[in-house]
C-alpha cells in the first residue's frame, strides 16, 4: 500500500506537478475514492428527508419524483426512481415540467396536472428551493413535499415537509458543491443506512453504487465545481462506465455520440453525452431523456438514444443560428469591445427559450462579460425567460438578488448559482431591468475581471509530445469545473493548414524536429494563419488515427512574437 502522503515511485512527474497546481499534494487528494466521501450525517435536512421516505415506503404510499428539465435534473430523477425502487418503494412515478408549458420547477400549474398521478409524497430533484407557490399548492391538496436541491436559497424557504440542500446555512457537511443528482444520491445513502439499522434487508442490501454512472453524468454536465467530494463520485461513476457497467441508456448515448466506453472522459460527458440528454428538455420534453435513463432493455435504449441524438442535431443548428444572430446584434450595438458595458443583455422575439442558456454561455466566453439572453416564454407571450452566464469573480445569482432587493417586483422569479442563473420578467420591464442590472454590476464588479485570461500549465518538453503523455493526461485526473483539464502553451511553426467543416482549422505544427497534428474547433476566422503561432492547447490521443498518434486541441491561437525554440 502507498501512503496517502506519498506518490508512487512510477507516478509521472508531470501529473504530480499538475495536481499540485490544483491543490492536491498526494494521491488521496488528487484522485479521491468513495471511502473519502463525507458522511451524510451533517447534510442539512437529511434526517427529516429520510423519515419521510421511510414512512412512505413502509405504508406503500405513492411517491412522485418531480424532475427539472436539464441533465442534472434528469439524472437526479433517474437516480431517485431507481434508488427508491431498490430500497423497497413499490409506488414510484416521475414527472417533469415542460419548459414552454409550465416553466421552471414545481409550479401551481404543474401541481394541477400532477393530481392525475394521485401522489402522497412529492420529491423534487434539482429544484424546489425557490418554488414557494407550487409547494404551497401541493400542500393545499394534502400532499407531503420533500425538496432535494443544491441551488442557493432565498431569504425565505418554502413550506415543505423537509428540505435537503447542502447550500442551506449553518452546517458542517463536507461539500457545498454537490449537483442535484449528488444530493439525491446522498439522501438514498442515508435512507439505506436507516433501513439497514431497522433490519429491512434480510435478503441482501441493495448496491447503490450501481447508480454512480448517472451521478457522474449529471455532476459533470451541471458544471458544478469538482471538489474532492464530487471528484470521488465522478471517478467512481467513470470507472463503472469504462468497465461497461453503465445503464443501458447511458451506454446507448455514449455509442450514438461516437465515444468509446473504455476511454470515456469527463470531457466526453460534458460535450457529447450531457448535451444529448439536455436537448430533450430544450426543444422537446425531458421525459424522453428520463425514459432513456430508466430503460433497461438495450434495444429500446438504442431507439431512445437515437431520438435524443436527432433532437440534439436540431438543437445545434438552432443554437448556432441564434448565436450568430446574437453576435451580429452585439456587433451592431457595440462596434468595439472596449465600449461594451459590464453586463450584456440581448433579446429577440424570434429566439427559442430552450437554447438561450447556451447562447449566453457563448457570448460570455467571447466577450468575457456576464451575458443575459432573453426569449419569449412562449410565442407571443408577454413573459420573457432569461438565462444568464457569468465570469469568474462575479456571482450572477447574488447580482439578481441585489436587483430584486433594490427593485421589488421587477423580476417575477429567479434562481441559480455563481456562474449560471435563470429568471422571468414581463417584457415591458426589460429596459428597467437592464438599467438596474448594469447599475448593480458596476457597484460590485472589478473592471480587471473583464480582461480575459487563460491560465496555462506551462510548456511541454519535446519528449512529452508522446502517446504515453496523452494517455496519462486523459486518465490521470477527474478534470472539470474548478479542477481544470491541463492546458499548455507554446510557440510552433505552421507547416500546413486547411479548413474543415467551414468553421474549423486543421493545422500541422512544428517544434524542433517534431511535426504535430492540431485542430482548432471554430478557429477559422477567414484569414490564413501566420507562419508562427503561439497557442494554448490540450494534448490528447488522436482516436481517429489510432495507434501512437496524438493531436493538439487548440483553445487559443495568436501570432507568435518571439522566435521558435530550436
Amino acid at each position: 500500500m502507498v501512503d496517502a502522503g506519498e506518490w508512487p515511485a512510477d507516478y509521472p512527474p508531470l501529473l504530480r506537478r499538475l495536481h499540485a497546481a490544483r491543490g492536491a499534494s498526494n494521491p488521496a487528494q488528487a484522485m479521491p475514492r468513495l471511502a473519502d466521501l463525507p458522511t451524510p450525517d451533517a447534510m442539512p435536512g437529511i434526517d427529516a428527508g429520510v423519515a419521510l421516505l421511510e414512512q412512505a415506503i413502509a405504508a406503500q404510499r405513492r411517491i412522485v419524483v418531480v424532475a427539472d428539465f436539464d441533465c442534472d435534473g434528469a439524472t437526479a430523477c433517474a437516480v431517485g426512481v431507481r434508488g427508491l425502487r431498490m430500497l423497497g418503494a413499490t409506488e414510484v412515478a416521475y414527472a417533469v415540467p415542460n419548459r414552454t408549458v409550465h416553466g421552471y420547477g414545481l409550479t401551481p400549474g404543474l401541481v394541477e396536472e400532477l393530481a392525475a398521478l394521485q401522489p402522497d409524497l412529492l420529491v423534487t430533484v434539482d429544484h424546489g428551493i425557490a418554488c414557494h407557490a407550487g409547494i404551497a399548492a401541493a400542500k393545499a391538496r394534502g400532499w407531503q413535499v420533500l425538496v432535494t436541491d443544491h441551488h442557493l436559497p432565498g431569504e425565505t424557504l418554502p413550506e415543505a415537509d423537509a428540505i435537503v440542500n447542502p447550500n442551506l446555512p449553518d452546517h458542517a457537511f463536507g461539500s457545498r458543491a454537490l449537483a442535484g443528482v449528488g444530493v439525491m444520491f446522498y439522501l438514498l445513502l442515508a435512507l439505506r443506512r436507516q433501513l439497514r439499522d431497522a433490519g429491512a434487508f434480510a435478503g441482501g442490501e441493495p448496491d447503490l453504487t450501481r447508480l454512480l454512472d448517472l451521478v457522474a453524468v449529471g455532476t459533470v454536465a451541471d458544471l458544478v465545481p469538482l471538489d474532492a467530494c464530487n471528484r470521488a463520485l465522478v471517478g467512481a461513476g467513470l470507472r463503472r462506465l469504462r468497465a461497461g457497467q453503465g445503464s443501458a441508456g447511458l451506454r446507448a448515448l455514449i455509442n450514438v455520440a461516437g465515444r468509446r466506453e473504455a476511454t470515456l472522459t469527463t470531457g466526453d460527458i460534458g460535450f457529447a453525452v450531457g448535451p444529448r440528454i439536455n436537448a430533450a428538455g430544450r426543444l422537446e420534453d425531458m421525459a424522453l431523456g428520463i425514459e432513456c435513463l430508466l430503460e433497461d432493455d438495450p434495444v429500446r435504449a438504442r431507439e431512445l438514444a437515437g431520438t435524443l441524438d436527432a433532437i440534439n442535431r436540431e438543437r445545434r443548428g438552432l443554437q448556432q443560428q441564434t448565436t450568430d444572430e446574437a453576435e451580429a446584434a452585439l456587433a451592431r450595438l457595440l462596434p468595439a469591445l472596449d465600449s461594451a458595458p459590464p453586463v450584456l443583455v440581448l433579446h429577440d422575439e424570434a429566439w427559442h427559450a430552450g437554447v438561450i442558456g447556451l447562447v449566453a454561455s457563448k457570448l460570455a466566453q467571447g466577450a468575457h462579460r456576464p451575458a443575459f439572453v432573453f426569449a419569449p416564454a412562449q410565442p407571443g407571450s408577454d413573459e420573457l425567460r432569461g438565462s444568464a452566464r457569468s465570469i469568474p469573480g462575479l456571482h450572477v445569482r447574488d447580482l439578481l438578488a441585489a436587483v430584486d432587493a433594490a427593485h421589488p417586483g421587477l423580476i417575477q422569479r429567479f434562481g441559480g448559482h455563481a456562474m449560471a442563473a435563470g429568471l422571468t420578467l414581463e417584457r415591458r420591464h426589460l429596459p428597467a431591468f437592464e438599467a438596474a442590472l448594469r447599475a448593480a454590476a458596476e457597484a460590485v464588479l472589478d473592471p480587471a475581471l473583464l480582461q480575459a485570461e487563460l491560465l496555462s500549465d506551462g510548456e511541454l518538453d519535446a519528449h512529452e509530445f508522446a502517446i504515453d503523455t496523452a494517455i496519462a493526461l486523459r486518465d490521470g485526473g477527474h478534470w472539470g469545473q474548478a479542477y481544470p483539464e491541463p492546458l499548455f502553451d507554446g510557440e510552433f511553426a505552421v507547416l500546413g493548414w486547411r479548413i474543415v467543416g467551414e468553421r474549423h482549422l486543421k493545422l500541422e505544427l512544428g517544434i524542433g524536429s517534431k511535426r504535430l497534428n492540431a485542430i482548432h474547433f471554430g478557429g477559422w476566422d477567414g484569414d490564413a494563419p501566420p507562419a508562427r503561432v503561439r497557442i494554448a492547447y490540450r494534448l490528447a490521443p488522436d482516436d481517429y488515427r489510432g495507434g501512437d498518434a496524438i493531436q493538439l486541441l487548440v483553445v487559443h491561437r495568436e501570432a507568435a512574437t518571439a522566435s521558435i525554440p530550436a
